[in-house]
């Protein structure tokens, strides 16, 4: 059993308005935030995906999760059980929100990960182009996100036509663990668009595990909507 939940911050509440500021700004904090709502095995891995938006004074999260989430004096919590029937050929609106990157190695072995954009500038030699044919920023990020999707639809269980898909974000991060001042650094995109399932089974897992890494920041939950 899995639940989906919509869990938010209480705007009226005091200790809502200071945790929203402490976390707000801070991926990580976030996510131990959101952790402690999981309190019967606080030792167990994280079993949950999320995504987080703003909504005036306040912020929404939605869940996915394998254990139900506990309400708090802070945390207005909705869940309900979460076991999506899908068949092949069935299309869906959706929105997703990723940390897109691809992952290379360097001459000793060793696997790093690169901003997609960069690696599509890159790619297509941007700065050898004449000027007046270099794509603007919204095109290359646009031509990077679909690209990067279109290699991992097929694992996921879903195909699209590329002309469906919107690349309506694309922000820089920086989150903080306590106790280490480096700044863990990361990207996420938000695409919207209509999708058709082409592997039920295997479209349910994406649901439920996500697409793509960063998943403790907020990255990889798929919301769906039938048409």
């Amino acid at each position: 059993m899995n639940y989906f939940s919509r869990i938010t911050l209480d705007p009226a509440n005091y200790r809502a308005r200071k945790l929203l500021q402490n976390i707000s700004q801070n991926a990580y904090r976030e996510h131990q935030s959101l952790w402690q709502l999981f309190p019967d095995e606080p030792t167990a891995s994280r079993d949950f995906i999320y995504r987080g938006d703003s909504r005036h004074l306040s912020r929404v999260y939605y869940v996915i999760s394998a254990r139900k989430p506990v309400p708090s004096d802070e945390w207005a919590v909705e869940t309900r059980p979460y076991q999506p029937k899908l068949a092949n050929g069935e299309r869906l609106s959706f929105s997703l929100r990723v940390n897109p990157v691809i992952t290379r190695k360097d001459e000793s072995g060793r696997t790093h990960r690169h901003d997609i954009v960069m690696n599509h500038k890159k790619e297509m030699k941007y700065k050898e182009l004449p000027s007046d044919k270099r794509p603007g920023l919204a095109a290359l990020i646009q031509e990077a996100g679909v690209k990067w999707l279109s290699e991992r639809k097929t694992k996921c269980g879903f195909d699209f036509d590329e002309q469906s898909i919107i690349v309506e974000r694309y922000d820089q991060h920086q989150a903080y663990k306590q106790g280490n001042k480096s700044a863990i650094q990361y990207s996420s995109m938000d695409f919207t668009g209509f999708l058709e399932v082409t592997d039920s089974d295997l479209f349910t897992k994406t649901l439920m595990s996500g697409v793509g890494p960063a998943k403790a920041f907020g990255c990889g939950l798929m919301l769906v909507r039938r048409i």
